[in-house]
């Protein structure tokens, strides 16, 4: 055995991968025979490590196929060169590469701590790749880590990473967990799943304490608007519309505004009629009504123009611009046109007209050609400017 490895030194010595990989190899067999004791082991991994650390790309390549045979005894020094700053960077994405062929709690929670703390891109989504691959045959072992309050949070972090049916049960038993972060991370897990049995554990959570659980409770309800009617989203999410944390009323927001049913549009018209909500939040309720594509929708936003302040104002006209059916247009034309015609006395402020010129434009509806005709010859050169624009993308589009 003393002769394989001196084989192995003088040929890496030598820089003669060849013999190298070959000696390597027939050791290792005779390791798979009982053959090999672990000092010798030891050494075959010191010399593999010497080969990583001095071999150029090619060479650690076809070296790195030898880790996997050598087994538990490669993780740890794997493991000190994936966590040194010191080694240089292709070195650790090789020993990061490798690792994810070890099917082992330390691995996973490894892989997860550099995924989580990392600035090096290739190293993050290496990392990503590992964890994928390792598979169900971590998880047994990260819910063994469960069990203790000290190492909770990493094991279940880890199992939010392994994207796979398996993983629901573990994380089901700590949604109700007293540690908001542990709550949380299941959370975000459970809703990459699209199972429907999770929804009421995403319903529950809407009255988590904390307003990230809350939040992130919105979000996965709307990846399910689908089911709105079958789990009565709409009253679910509504309380969330007026939230003491500004994120989840936005979340909340977007959410009914992707819901097809005309309470979520009263629920969010509610909003624009509420004194203390903040222009933010309602300007996300203006874009999350154009999206709700309807007629009703638009009748909402037609009366806030004219009862709303400056800038809610301006959004409005905006979104009336980015409608997508052509009954949509043109029912958003009029009510643009209604609107410039109208004795409000900010429509004779030079940038709303320009906002009105170019919402008519994109809607490109030819009974708004007179008008904009009209807006051409006003005084201001740059609403002028606006109005010529819009009247050539009519134009143009219905020349087609």
């Amino acid at each position: 055995m003393l002769k394989t490895l001196d084989i192995i030194a003088d040929a890496v010595a030598q820089a003669n991968w060849i013999v190298v990989n070959q000696q390597l190899q027939q050791l290792l067999d005779k390791k798979n025979k009982m053959q090999v004791d672990n000092s010798q082991l030891e050494q075959a991994v010191a010399i593999v490590l010497q080969i990583m650390r001095i071999g150029d790309f090619q060479t650690r390549w076809d070296i790195a196929k030898i880790f996997p045979k050598i087994g538990k005894p490669a993780i740890a020094p794997l493991l000190e060169i994936l966590d040194s700053q010191k080694e240089d960077l292709e070195l650790r994405w090789f020993a990061l590469r490798i690792l994810g062929e070890f099917n082992e709690p330390e691995v996973v929670i490894s892989l997860v701590k550099l995924l989580e703390e990392t600035q090096e891109e290739e190293l993050a989504i290496m990392s990503a790749q590992a964890l994928a691959k390792i598979g169900q045959p971590a998880v047994s072992a990260l819910i063994e880590l469960l069990k203790d309050e000290k190492s909770r949070l990493l094991a279940v972090k880890s199992l939010a990473q392994i994207r796979r049916s398996e993983v629901i049960e573990p994380l089901l038993w700590v949604v109700d967990d007293s540690m908001a972060e542990v709550r949380l991370t299941a959370i975000e897990a459970l809703s990459s799943f699209h199972h429907k049995s999770l929804i009421p554990i995403f319903i529950k959570a809407l009255q988590d304490t904390s307003s990230s659980i809350r939040k992130e409770a919105v979000i996965a309800l709307k990846m399910r608007a689908y089911l709105e009617e079958e789990f009565d989203l709409v009253n679910r999410l509504q309380p969330l519309l007026f939230d003491i944390n500004s994120e989840v009323c936005q979340q909340a927001v977007l959410a009914m505004g992707c819901m097809k049913d005309s309470s979520a549009i009263t629920a969010l018209s509610d909003i624009l009629k509420a004194k203390n909500a903040p222009l933010f939040i309602k300007e996300e309720v203006v874009r999350a009504l154009n999206w709700n594509s309807s007629f009703i929708a638009l009748d909402y936003l037609e009366s806030c123009l004219y009862s709303s302040d400056i800038m809610l104002i301006q959004e409005i006209v905006c979104v009336l611009g980015r409608q997508e059916s052509i009954e949509l247009k043109s029912y958003a034309t009029k009510i643009l046109i209604d609107f410039l015609n109208s004795d409000r006395e900010i429509v004779h402020q030079s940038y709303v007209k320009q906002k009105i010129a170019t919402s008519l434009g994109d809607n490109q509806d030819l009974s708004a050609l007179a008008h904009l005709e009209k807006l051409a010859t006003n005084d201001d050169s740059k609403v002028r400017l606006y109005a010529n624009a819009a009247i050539k993308k009519i134009l143009n589009r219905n020349n087609k």
